[in-house]
């Protein structure tokens, strides 16, 4: 995953993403309803309050920067996990 972002607090986090993609990943969150917003510097500024918005957040940043094979690395691990 390529955006450059760290969930290690709580709080305001800014997501330097690409302005073509900004827009996309904006929009997701807000259906997600996690507060978010993009400033005139280009950057997307994300309100990340507890553990479920920093996992939404990620999964939707997923979406639009990982590979294939991430993302079918990903989804493989979860049904392994789910299965034990």
């Amino acid at each position: 995953m390529s955006p450059n972002c760290n969930f290690l607090t709580v709080g305001e986090q800014i997501l330097q993403v690409p302005l073509g993609d900004r827009w996309c990943i904006y929009h997701r969150l807000q259906e997600l309803m996690i507060s978010c917003s993009c400033p005139p510097d280009g950057s997307l500024r994300v309100q990340v309050n507890n553990l479920e918005e920093a996992i939404l957040v990620r999964s939707t940043l997923m979406q639009f920067f990982a590979s294939r094979h991430q993302l079918v690395t990903w989804l493989e691990n979860c049904l392994c996990n789910g299965m034990e």
